[in-house]
């Protein structure tokens, strides 16, 4: 009898610590109060219960709603970004473990199974608002640089669009698939605050909406505007925002496609005008 109850407490148990009760998630937080105020600088550690299927913004959420370190001290809730939670709107990426990438899909599972310390930074190439939030301005002013958009006539009824092949739609799908979350400049060594350059980012949008029918029609301009300090002439090839990019974006293949075109447009541009 005593077997039987032993063997029917070891059942129960085994299935509680499947579902991981009693189970901690341990994070590592560097905070900032505000970007103006380095001195600020620190790093704080939390433990919250573990959630099946659990990311790490429902982990930040966890600390938002009682916000104590591991020492016990109550301290400010911790400040980030994050709207879609599905990896679509790209506002939520920060370093992870320290490498570049979405908050949303960095499940607690995968990032540390056996209960690792998981380390969050911001992002380190733009400018710190608060904790692991930082300004991505620039990359908006650099889609206004290369025209990152489709020109229309008029707000009146246009009719049907040009066609596309399912070729073509195949081709130019991929690289409509950027959400301007950031990853490829993290990780670029050529993308600081002493450079002009664009960012892998903005030259695959130069590709993108230059292979569209009706924003061929200004491909003169965005070429024109990747032709000069910041373009792609300052692409280092490191490739490494390739291996970063969440959306799988064949990045190194728009900064080849954009070379080649800013090429021809320089040694035969004098024929248009």
């Amino acid at each position: 009898m005593a077997k039987a109850n032993g063997d029917e407490a070891n059942g129960a148990a085994a299935p509680a610590q499947a579902r991981g009760e009693g189970r901690l998630v341990h994070l590592r937080v560097r905070r900032q109060d505000t970007g103006d105020r380095p001195e600020s600088r620190r790093w704080e550690e939390f433990k919250v219960p573990y959630l099946p299927q659990m990311n790490v913004i429902s982990a930040l959420q966890q600390i938002q709603r009682d916000p104590r370190t591991v020492d016990g001290k109550e301290v400010a809730p911790v400040v980030w970004e994050a709207v879609c939670l599905e990896e679509v709107c790209g506002s939520c990426t920060m370093v992870v473990n320290g490498r570049v990438r979405q908050a949303c899909s960095a499940l607690i599972d995968q990032i540390a199974p056996k209960g690792e310390v998981i380390t969050l930074e911001p992002m380190s190439k733009f400018p710190l608002v608060r904790d692991l939030l930082v300004d991505r301005s620039r990359m908006f002013e650099d889609m206004k640089r290369v025209r990152a958009w489709i020109d229309i006539d008029g707000t009146h009824e246009l009719g049907p669009g040009p066609r596309e092949s399912p070729e073509r739609q195949e081709e130019r799908y991929p690289l409509s698939r950027c959400m301007t979350c950031g990853c490829c400049v993290e990780a670029c060594p050529q993308y600081n605050d002493g450079t002009k350059f664009v960012g892998a980012f903005a030259i695959n949008l130069v590709r993108l909406y230059n292979m569209h029918p009706s924003g061929a029609m200004h491909e003169g301009e965005r070429l024109e505007s990747v032709m000069s300090e910041g373009g792609i002439s300052d692409c280092g090839k490191s490739q490494n925002c390739v291996e970063v990019c969440p959306k799988e974006i064949p990045l190194v293949d728009s900064l080849a496609a954009v070379a080649r075109d800013t090429t021809k447009r320089m040694l035969f541009g004098w024929l248009l005008k």
